[in-house]
C-alpha cells in the first residue's frame, strides 16, 4: 500500500508526457522506478519498457483517431530499430548497475536539454503555420532514416527508454512529417522499438514487482489521454519545458547517486 499511491503519481506522469509529447515519458519513469519504488536500474529499465508499450500503445491509438500518424514514415524508423533493440536489450543485463544509471542520467540530461530549449523548425512555405522539414518526404534520404531508427531501437534496448524525445527531432527533421503527425508518428517507433527490446529482456531471469507495475502502467495509461487532450489545449513548447525542468532535476540527481 505505501507504493500505490507514488506508483499511481509516476504512471500519471509519465503517461502525460506521453501522450501530449510522443516522448519524454519513459526517461521519466525509470528514475521514478528506481528512487521512489525500489527497483533496481536492470528491472526498472525492463518494467519501464512493459509501461511504455502499454503507454504508447493507447497514445497511438488517441493519434490515429484524428489522423495524425504517419504509418509508412514511422514504419521504416521502427523497422531499422528492431534488430538493434533486441540486441542492446540482451546485451544491457550484462552491464553494471552503477554504468547503467549513470548512462541513463546523461541521456536524461540531453533529453532535458531538447526539452527546455527545443530547435526552431524549418516552416513549409505551403503552410506557414505548420512546422516541417526543409525538403519533401518523397526525397528523404532513405540512408539517414534507416540510421537514424538504428540508433533509436539501441538506445530504446540498452536503456528502456522509448527515445521519442529523439524520434520527434528525427521524424521533423529527416523525414519532413508536420509537427502534429511527428508526436502521433513517434509513438508507433516507440510501441515497436519498446516492444522488440522487452520480448529479449524477458528471457532472462528478472525479479519485477507486478503489484506496483499493474497500477503504475494503469496510470500512464489513463494518463496517455489526458496528455493528448492537454496537448490541444496547451502550447506544447510550455509543456517541453515543465516536464524538461524536472527531467533536468532528476537526472542531475541520477548522475551525482552514480558517481558518488
Amino acid at each position: 500500500m505505501t507504493t500505490l499511491i507514488p506508483a499511481l503519481v509516476a504512471g500519471a506522469v509519465v503517461g502525460s508526457a506521453l501522450g501530449g509529447l510522443g516522448g519524454g515519458g519513459s526517461v521519466l519513469a525509470v528514475p521514478a522506478l528506481i528512487y521512489l519504488l525500489g527497483f533496481t536500474p536492470a528491472a526498472a529499465t525492463t518494467a519501464a519498457l512493459l509501461i511504455v508499450v502499454a503507454t504508447s500503445l493507447t497514445g497511438l491509438v488517441a493519434h490515429a483517431r484524428d489522423g495524425h500518424v504517419r504509418w509508412r514514415t514511422g514504419g521504416l524508423l521502427a523497422m531499422a530499430g528492431i534488430v538493434p533493440a533486441a540486441v542492446s536489450g540482451a546485451l544491457s543485463v550484462r552491464i553494471p548497475a552503477g554504468v547503467l544509471t549513470a548512462a541513463f542520467a546523461v541521456l536524461a540530461v540531453v533529453a532535458a536539454v531538447r526539452m527546455i530549449r527545443p530547435r526552431a523548425p524549418v516552416r513549409c512555405e505551403a503552410a506557414p503555420a505548420e512546422p516541417c522539414a526543409a525538403g519533401p518526404a518523397d526525397r528523404t534520404d532513405a540512408g539517414r532514416a534507416v540510421r537514424a531508427g538504428a540508433g533509436l531501437g539501441t538506445v530504446t534496448g540498452l536503456l528502456g527508454v522509448g527515445g521519442g524525445f529523439l524520434v520527434v527531432p528525427a521524424l521533423v527533421t529527416v523525414l519532413a512529417v508536420p509537427m502534429t503527425a511527428a508526436v502521433g508518428t513517434s509513438l508507433l517507433v516507440i510501441a515497436v522499438n519498446s516492444t522488440a527490446a522487452l520480448a529479449t529482456r524477458l528471457t532472462t531471469p528478472t525479479s519485477l514487482d507486478w503489484a506496483v507495475i499493474a497500477p503504475f502502467t494503469a496510470a500512464a495509461v489513463l494518463g496517455a489521454w489526458d496528455g493528448k487532450r492537454l496537448a490541444s489545449k496547451v502550447s506544447t513548447v510550455a509543456l517541453q519545458r515543465i516536464f524538461g525542468a524536472s527531467l533536468l532535476a532528476v537526472a542531475l540527481f541520477m548522475l551525482v547517486d552514480a558517481v558518488v
